[in-house]
């Protein structure tokens, strides 16, 4: 996982660079705009340091996970005038964020005190993986710049297609951008779908558990492996980064450049997803007898279309 973790590390450190300076390069407003979010990300991501450390809840950029995305575009949006791309991208990122927010409320993720709330069990586990993350200096270097500065800034980059289609603003809303629309809210309502079935199994399984009732059916493994689920073990995940590639096409849209430098973001997410899967099943198939069949039948993220 450390190693996953480093290579992460050094791929948002050098992607998004070499991406921006072999692209067409931003104008004055854009760099301006740009540094802003720069340094409101800076502000905020040491702020989660900060509170981390002290609460002990390393959860802090969780809680902000779905938040701040909404915020940057709607800044993106407002500095482009309100044109209509750049609109249709924020209110799309105000719809992901406000479901995303309802999911990890109902889990747990917030409470009236701002900086508590249930801890991704992952930091533990990691923990316990890795005795070197006990030392205490290890740990808040870890914390520093994985925990709060690397995700983050990922979570800029990922909104940063907006910058793009700022840039060419000069165009007219066009299919493509009906098509990311259109991409963007059905994989939104995938993801719910996703979630939710998960919520429905999990409510039930800890509520047989309470009363003492047999774990049967369904329930026997333990883990939800029916709907989507019985598709593809990450149906939520799939459906996450699927959404921000198809924000992305609002930049393609916009420029008529297949590839820019704001796909660096993308890209940097969908190695993060593959990370953190990697960790969950691991500590998934420790869990339940079962879960490694389940990975034999049952792809990660997306179906053979063959």
């Amino acid at each position: 996982m450390l190693r996953t973790i480093l290579f992460l590390i050094a791929t948002l450190i050098t992607l998004p660079v070499v991406a921006m300076y072999t692209d067409q390069s931003l104008e004055p407003e854009h760099w301006a705009a740009l540094k802003n979010l720069f340094r409101a990300m800076v502000v905020v991501a040491l702020t989660c340091f900060a509170v981390s450390e002290l609460t002990r809840n390393y959860s802090q950029v969780d809680k902000l996970w779905s938040l701040l995305p909404i915020g940057y575009t709607w800044y993106v949006a407002l500095q482009a005038g309100f044109d209509g791309r750049t609109v249709l991208m924020a209110l799309l990122v105000t719809l992901w964020g406000a479901r995303l927010t309802y999911n990890f409320s109902r889990r747990g993720g917030y409470h009236w005190i701002p900086w508590r709330g249930v801890e991704d069990y992952r930091w533990a586990e990691l923990r316990r993986r890795q005795p070197a993350l006990n030392s205490r200096p290890v740990w808040m270097a870890f914390n520093l710049f994985f925990i709060s500065l690397y995700q983050n800034t990922l979570i800029l980059l990922f909104t940063l297609p907006i910058i793009v289609a700022w840039q060419g603003q000069s165009s007219p809303l066009n299919a493509l951008d009906i098509l990311a629309a259109v991409l963007m809210t059905g994989f939104i309502l995938l993801e719910t779908w996703a979630d939710q079935q998960q919520w429905n199994f999990q409510q039930e399984k800890h509520r047989r558990q309470r009363a003492g009732e047999p774990l049967d059916g369904k329930y026997a493994r333990g883990f939800c492996s029916t709907g989507l689920w019985g598709r593809v073990r990450h149906p939520n995940y799939a459906a996450e980064q699927a959404i921000w590639i198809s924000f992305y096409l609002f930049s393609v849209a916009a420029t008529g450049r297949v590839l820019n430098w704001s796909l660096a973001g993308g890209i940097l997410l969908l190695l993060l997803f593959l990370g953190s899967s990697d960790f969950s099943e691991k500590i998934s198939a420790e869990k339940y007898p079962g879960y490694a069949a389940y990975q034999e039948l049952v792809p990660r993220f997306w179906r053979k279309l063959w």
